[in-house]
């Protein structure tokens, strides 16, 4: 029984020992075939490994240029979720503007003596400019913002739309001299242009010469 044990602990161990050795040999040709030349590592190898190496490559290539687009969709698709996120009240914060105007226009158009003698005036302007100041407040949590130019600032026409020319020479040529309605944008994108008019060098003045005068003692000769 113990001879029997032994002999087989012997054939293990024996065992053992031959598969290091060819592990040991098997790396050792790995190695010699990395270190030969391209021309010399095909000359006794098996025309199915070579073939499974090159299908492994291409493979590998495939599924690298398969994450790269995976990779290039996700980025895209969450732009588009973002964007869609950002401006998807963009028609409805438009038709706002208007409202926000006559707001505006409302107030501009309350006389200040009326608002300080009138009790009933004063009221009126002070629920419109608590009205004007709350949607200002809803369009600004909802990225809206306004774009009122600076008299004398540049013209700028991805955010202002010239409707006319000002001759003045109180602000240099190009720049903004006139503001008629200001505009807005959602978000970094324009959502309506700020209406100005641009200021534009004032023509020379044409000075007419007077007619000399004549003498009253100067003697007719034309007769």
């Amino acid at each position: 029984m113990t001879q029997t044990k032994r002999t087989e602990d012997y054939e293990a161990q024996a065992t053992e020992a031959e598969l290091e050795e060819r592990a040991a040999a098997d790396e050792a040709d790995a190695e010699q075939r990395d270190a030969a030349p391209p021309g010399e590592a095909s000359e006794g190898r098996p025309p199915r490994e070579i073939e499974l190496e090159a299908e492994l490559a291409t493979t590998k290539e495939r599924l690298l240029r398969a994450l790269a687009e995976t990779e290039n969709l996700r980025r895209r698709s969450a732009r588009e979720v973002e964007e869609a996120h950002k401006y998807a009240i963009t028609g409805f914060a438009r038709e706002l503007l208007e409202v926000a105007d006559n707001l505006s226009r409302a107030l501009v158009s309350i006389p200040p003596r009326a608002r300080e003698e009138i009790d009933f005036v004063r009221s009126l302007a002070d629920g419109v400019a608590m009205t004007e100041k709350s949607l200002l407040a809803s369009f600004e949590r909802h990225q809206i913002a306004k774009v009122e130019p600076e008299l004398g600032s540049r013209f700028d026409h991805n955010r202002h739309q010239a409707m006319l020319e000002v001759e003045t020479g109180d602000y240099p040529p190009g720049t903004i001299a006139q503001v008629m309605q200001p505009g807005y944008v959602i978000a970094d994108r324009l959502l309506r242009p700020a209406l100005v008019g641009v200021a534009k060098a004032p023509r020379p003045r044409v000075v007419a010469e007077e007619p000399p005068e004549e003498d009253p003692y100067r003697l007719d000769t034309s007769a």
